[in-house]
């Protein structure tokens, strides 16, 4: 059944909506989980999920899927935590990664997170303005595509080639500079 198909039998039978969340629950919430401290990612996951439940009657089914709507909701979310997100970004370039935690799915989203919040790039990504920093994010935690992260955040494809080649050439440049004087 189609994402279109599925929010027009929602409509009409709202406990449907749990295949909308079990279809994309796992993605949603690793995209997020690695935006934002994970206890706050299972708060943020579930909030985009009660939120999309209640505005279902607004998705329009000639967007195709719901993931992009569903990211666009979640990264919406994240922006009222983006001062937050800023000070734990910059926390994290002094501290460096987090330790391993025990349980394996824990450790899975630990290891990605220590791996991908190495100090260098946690102080880069702090330094990225908030649009590039979306659309950075959207693209490697998210792996949403041009044309999804552009439905998700409202903006056009161009703009969407624009921010990630802003993004990438500061994340370089940055880290170029921290391992080369740091």
């Amino acid at each position: 059944m189609t994402d279109a198909e599925l929010v027009a039998q929602c409509r009409r039978d709202p406990d449907l909506f749990v295949i909308v969340h079990d279809r994309y629950y796992r993605d949603v919430y690793l995209y997020v989980a690695g935006r934002l401290d994970t206890q706050i990612a299972e708060d943020i996951t579930a909030e985009t999920f009660l939120l999309a439940f209640d505005r279902r009657n607004r998705f329009d089914p000639e967007r195709g899927s719901l993931r992009p709507w569903l990211f666009g909701i979640a990264t919406n979310l994240i922006a009222r935590h983006r001062r937050k997100e800023t000070r734990h970004y910059r926390a994290l370039a002094r501290l460096g990664p987090e330790p391993v935690v025990e349980g394996h799915e824990s450790r899975v989203v630990a290891s990605v997170a220590a791996e991908r919040m190495q100090p260098h790039l946690a102080k880069a990504l702090a330094a990225l303005s908030g649009g590039e920093r979306d659309v950075l994010l959207l693209v490697a935690l998210g792996q949403l595509g041009y044309d999804e992260v552009a439905q998700a955040l409202g903006i056009a494809i161009g703009t969407v080639g624009s921010r990630l080649s802003r993004a990438r050439a500061k994340i370089l440049a940055l880290i170029d500079k921290e391992t080369v004087h740091g």
